[in-house]
C-alpha cells in the first residue's frame, strides 16, 4: 500500500516548525511562506512573507528579474551567461556548491548488439565496459567552459568535490586508486587518449565502418531530461558526440514531476541527474544506490537486475567476517552500506565508503560530468541574504531597500 502523502502539498496540513509556515501553494504557480510567530527567534525574522514563483522557463525567470518583479532567481538561460556576468557584476553570483551533475543509465537497458551471444554475468560485464567507454567520449572541459559556463569543475567521481575523508583531505582526490583524482583523467590533455581508449573498447562489441568512422549496429537510445535550457544544451552536446560515431541518442524532455516519476520507474535509457550533499559525509551520496532506496533511479537490484549474480564483496581485510562471490546487488552493495552505517572505526568506515563508490563506478551507470556551482541572481536591493555550499538559501534576515 502506498502511503498517502497529500498532506505535504496542502498548506492546511503541512507541518512547519522553522522561521516560516507554508500558507499558500498554487501548484505550478507560486508557494507562499509566512513568518512563523511561534518560531524560537521570531523576533529576529525580518521578512513577514515570501512568495516563491515556480517556473522551468529560464527566459521567463530572467525577464521577471530584469523588470523588478522577482528579486531572486536561481537559474539563468545559458546563452545569456556572458551578458549577465558583464552587465550585472553585483547581482550575478556563482558560489561553491557540494554536488555532482551526472548522467545515469538504466542498468536494465539492453545496449548489446543483436546477436552478440552474450548472456548472464558475461553480458552484464560487457555492458558495464561499454557504459564506461562511452563516458570517456564526453569532453567535460568543453561542457563546463562552452555549455554550462558557470564555473563548474569537470568531475571524475560521483562523490562531489568538497566532501572530505576522515583526515580532512578531499574524498574525490583519493578515489579510484589512480595517479590522477577520481576514476578517469579529466584533464584537457587526456581527452584524446580517453577517446582512443573508448573507441578501442567499443570496437570489441560493435561493427565499425572504418571509411565513415561510424558504428553501424549500436541500438538507438533516448536521453531523458527535465525542461530547462541548460539541461537541453547538455543533452544536445551528448547526443552530438555520439552521433559523430554512429550512435543515435534521441532527446526527450518532460516537465519536472513527470520526469521524476519516469526516471524513478526506470522508463528511460539514459537520463540527466544531479545530487547535492545533505551534509559533509560520502554516505549522503552512496546510500541512495541500495536496492530498496527510493532514489535508486539506476534500478540497481531492481527488475531484471535483481537476479544478476555477478558481484563480489570481501570485507575480511577490514576485520568483517563477510565474503561472497557471484552474488546479487542486494547481497553485496546493500550489505556494504549496512556495514558502513554500523561501523565505529572512522578510518575503516571511510575505506568502506571508497569501496562502495568503486562498486557503483565499475558498473558504468553513473557518468559524472561536473561538480556543481550555485548560480543565482539577487537584486541589489536585497540585504541580509546568504546561502551555504549545501545549496540552502536563507531569507529570514533579509530586508529590501527602496
Amino acid at each position: 500500500m502506498v502511503a498517502d502523502e497529500s498532506w505535504a502539498t496542502d498548506p492546511s496540513t503541512y507541518v512547519s516548525n522553522g522561521a516560516y509556515s507554508l500558507t499558500g501553494w498554487e501548484h505550478n504557480s507560486v508557494i507562499t511562506l509566512t513568518k512563523n510567530e511561534h518560531y524560537v527567534d521570531a523576533d529576529k525574522v525580518t521578512m513577514p512573507q515570501i512568495d516563491f514563483y515556480l517556473s522551468d522557463d529560464t527566459n521567463n525567470m530572467l525577464t521577471n528579474f530584469e523588470n523588478g518583479s522577482w528579486q531572486l532567481i536561481d537559474s539563468v538561460p545559458n546563452n545569456e551567461i556572458a551578458n549577465l556576468q558583464a552587465n550585472y557584476p553585483d547581482e550575478y553570483f556563482v558560489e561553491g556548491q557540494i554536488g555532482t551533475y551526472y548522467v545515469c543509465w538504466n542498468i536494465n537497458e539492453d545496449i548489446l548488439p543483436e546477436g552478440s551471444g552474450l548472456t548472464g554475468v558475461e553480458a552484464e560485464n560487457a555492458k558495464a565496459e561499454i557504459r564506461n567507454a562511452i563516458s570517456l567520449l564526453f569532453d567535460r572541459n568543453y561542457i563546463v567552459e562552452s555549455v554550462a559556463q558557470g564555473g563548474q569543475v569537470p568531475a571524475s567521481s560521483f562523490v562531489a568535490m568538497g566532501i572530505t575523508n576522515a583526515d580532512g583531505s578531499q574524498f574525490y582526490e583519493t578515489a579510484g586508486g589512480n595517479d590522477y583524482p577520481g576514476y578517469f583523467d579529466v584533464s584537457a590533455e587526456a581527452y584524446t587518449s580517453n577517446w582512443d581508449t573508448a573507441m578501442e573498447t567499443l570496437k570489441k562489441y560493435y561493427d565499425f565502418d572504418e571509411s565513415t568512422g561510424m558504428f553501424t549496429n549500436f541500438p538507438s537510445m533516448t536521453y531523458l531530461y527535465n525542461t530547462d535550457d541548460s539541461h537541453k544544451a547538455i543533452g544536445e552536446y551528448l547526443s552530438g558526440v555520439l552521433a559523430g560515431v554512429g550512435i543515435t541518442l534521441n532527446l526527450e524532455n518532460q516537465e519536472w514531476n513527470t520526469f521524476l516519476n519516469t526516471r524513478k520507474d526506470g522508463g528511460y535509457s539514459i537520463a540527466r541527474n544531479g545530487w547535492l550533499a545533505d551534509y559533509n559525509d560520502p554516505i549522503s551520496f552512496l546510500d541512495m544506490w541500495t536496492s530498496g532506496s527510493g532514489n535508486n533511479d539506476v534500478q540497481y537490484g531492481k527488475g531484471d537486475h535483481a537476479a544478476v549474480a555477478g558481484y563480489s564483496l570481501d570485507l575480511t581485510p577490514y576485520g568483517i567476517d563477510y565474503k561472497v562471490e557471484n552474488a546479487t546487488w542486494a547481497e553485496t552493495y546493500d550489505v556494504l552500506i549496512s556495514e558502513i552505517k554500523s561501523c565505529t572505526d572512522n578510518n575503516t568506515r571511510y575505506d568502506l565508503m571508497h569501496l562502495a563508490e568503486d562498486m557503483i563506478m565499475e558498473t558504468g551507470c553513473i557518468v559524472p560530468l561536473y561538480f556543481y556551482t550555485d548560480i543565482y541572481m539577487l537584486d541589489s536591493s536585497v540585504k541580509g541574504f546568504y546561502s551555504n555550499p549545501l545549496g540552502y538559501k536563507y531569507f529570514m534576515y533579509c530586508t529590501i531597500e527602496g
